[in-house]
């Protein structure tokens, strides 16, 4: 397989950012989604690139991966009952990526040899075994989800608008709600548990507000190594999530009135597209926008 090479760059897309509405006559403190909230909470100063810089960050044929699997998780729920096989989506991996490919074209330059087809061939078989992990943890055939791809939105009572986009909502007939998130990665170590979580905490959070019930279950399936992690929460620990962003937006707040971004430098710091403008690796960050870009409408 030919190495690929990627573009010089893609503007981050944060999933809540591209369905954000604004609250109509309400003086919004500010706006977060979970990506945002780990963002800060991973790295201030890689907050800052991607929210008030906002700059570019190369594609990566695993993040591409994930969008490309994801998209055929969503879809294969609009094909009746019995056709949702293995077979149906491995299929449906080939348009997958020739709809992502449409939204983004500067994913093409993910694979220079399009043309004869072998890295993009070799990778879309990658796909379709990500896909054919999913059928041995699941049976799609026996789901009927309530909602997929769901936008989710509440203002707490300090006016902090939290925002997501949820994957897959599941409702038993007795109205108790699972939060399903599908993962293209490996699951964590034990240690780890809590800070994946947190993600479908900040989701159960929202739903909770938005509807006044605690979802039930809270599920993450980890595609690469065919596990799932599962909790099921309580009015504490939602309680505790809110007490949290609440806090990350306090310390985002005081970032943005002292100007200090400070890096967080540790493992994660290998994959980071941002080294160069890091002073952990002898780089210098940009000037600060003289406005901080609004959150999309």
């Amino acid at each position: 397989m030919t190495t690929p090479t990627v573009p010089t760059g893609v503007a981050p897309a944060d999933p809540a950012e591209r369905v954000g509405t604004r609250v109509d006559g309400v003086d919004v403190l500010g706006a977060l989604s979970p990506s945002r909230a780990g963002d800060f909470m991973t790295c201030p100063l890689l907050f800052r690139f991607r929210t008030i810089d906002r700059l570019p960050e190369p594609p990566s044929v695993d993040a591409v991966r994930g969008t490309v699997v994801h998209k055929v998780l969503e879809d294969l729920f609009d094909l009746p009952a019995t056709d949702r096989t293995p077979e149906r989506a491995a299929a449906m991996v080939a348009p997958a990526w020739e709809a992502v490919l449409e939204a983004e074209p500067a994913l093409e330059a993910l694979f220079p040899d399009r043309d004869e087809g072998a890295a993009v061939g070799a990778w879309l078989v990658s796909c379709r075994e990500v896909l054919a992990r999913y059928f041995t943890l699941e049976d799609p055939r026996l789901l009927e989800p309530a909602e997929r791809e769901l936008y989710v939105e509440t203002l707490t009572d300090t006016k902090l608008l939290l925002r997501g986009v949820v994957d897959r909502v599941d409702i038993a007939p007795d109205g108790a709600i699972r939060v399903v998130d599908y993962k293209t990665s490996k699951s964590p170590q034990e240690a780890f548990e809590g800070k994946a979580l947190f993600q479908l905490k900040f989701y159960a959070l929202v739903i909770w507000r938005m509807r006044g019930v605690i979802p039930r279950r809270l599920q993450l399936i980890y595609l690469a190594n065919a596990e799932v992690l599962t909790y099921d929460p309580d009015e504490q620990d939602l309680l505790a999530t809110e007490r949290k962003v609440q806090a990350v937006w306090e310390a985002v707040r005081r970032a943005q009135e002292t100007g200090d971004w400070q890096p967080s430098p540790g493992p994660l710091c290998r994959w980071c597209s941002h080294q160069a403008l890091c002073p952990s690796y002898g780089g210098t960050p940009p000037p600060l926008p003289t406005t901080t870009p609004a959150p999309p409408d």
